[in-house]
């Protein structure tokens, strides 16, 4: 059977929910380097908490991931309108206003945020960015299937002259910026703490595209009632002439929203991949 067919055998919102679910409780139960990498960032990033403690959270994360990943038959193959009844959406911005400037929506991932990039992608008119797969025949498809509803699929690497072109002419990105992505234009700054290796490519792309930063979070709501979509106002006075105060801030943002739900980070990513010099590696 064919991945598009497994996807979409799963593609119906209870059956995926409740199966992912499960199944993340059990896989969390098997020793694993993922598991190792969740419980590392746990303990990193939540000091103090008992053995019990990490272990209720991290086997709750492993749920929310592996639910994530069920859950892409249904947002990789679900209409436009089965997407838009999956997300309640609330924004502190006006969407449709014409005259809004060229804006960089920032997400963060949490473990829905590729639902909250579909939804995105069908109201307004977006490039998107994203890093790709080791698997070219899954990153075709995933290019294919993000990029459906209108989205301009652009790839991570390729991107900086062209998205400085785009906000100069008032258009609208869309990327994350919250993972480990080596120390190139990066800086280290502390997250939840911990000195963490943080791109400042948000900060540019904003100060030369004259560009507004505005953060957008899509959490999965409890008792399988879908999801939440909040799209907040601006950062204030972003960027500032420094990049390293930028990161401290959009750290800081991110902090405030994973004490709401921290099953729901990802963290199973190892965001300490890279460590300031002379600093022990951690995984």
């Amino acid at each position: 059977m064919s991945w598009r067919c497994s996807a979409r055998l799963l593609a119906c919102p209870t059956t995926g929910t409740r199966f992912g679910s499960g199944l993340g409780a059990l896989l969390y139960f098997i020793p694993s380097r993922r598991k190792h990498i969740v419980q590392v960032n746990l303990q990193l990033c939540f000091p103090g908490k008992t053995d019990a403690e990490y272990e209720l959270l991290g086997r709750s994360h492993f749920r929310h991931v592996v639910r994530s990943y069920v859950e892409r038959g249904v947002q990789w193959f679900g209409s436009a309108r089965a997407i838009e009844k999956l997300v309640q959406l609330e924004s502190r911005i006006d969407l449709d206003d014409e005259n809004s400037p060229p804006t960089i929506f920032m997400g963060f991932h949490f473990v829905a945020i590729e639902v909250g990039c579909m939804l995105y992608s069908m109201k307004l008119p977006i490039i998107a960015l994203y890093t790709p797969m080791s698997s070219k025949r899954l990153n075709t498809l995933a290019v294919e299937q993000r990029g459906r509803f209108g989205a301009d699929m652009v790839m991570r690497a390729d991107s900086a002259r062209r998205i400085l072109k785009l906000l100069r002419k008032d258009d609208s990105v869309m990327l994350a910026a919250d993972m480990d992505h080596g120390i190139e234009n990066s800086v280290f700054v502390p997250f939840c703490g911990v000195p963490a290796c943080t791109l400042t490519s948000v900060s540019w792309l904003a100060r030369l595209g004259g560009a507004c930063v505005v953060p957008f979070v899509t959490e999965v709501l409890p008792d399988y009632k879908d999801y939440k979509m909040t799209i907040f106002e601006p950062l204030a006075d972003f960027p500032s002439e420094s990049d390293e105060t930028d990161a401290r801030r959009r750290n800081e943002f991110r902090e405030s929203q994973i004490v709401r739900f921290p099953e729901q980070y990802y963290w199973v990513h190892r965001r300490f991949k890279h460590r300031p010099e002379g600093v022990a590696g951690v995984y």
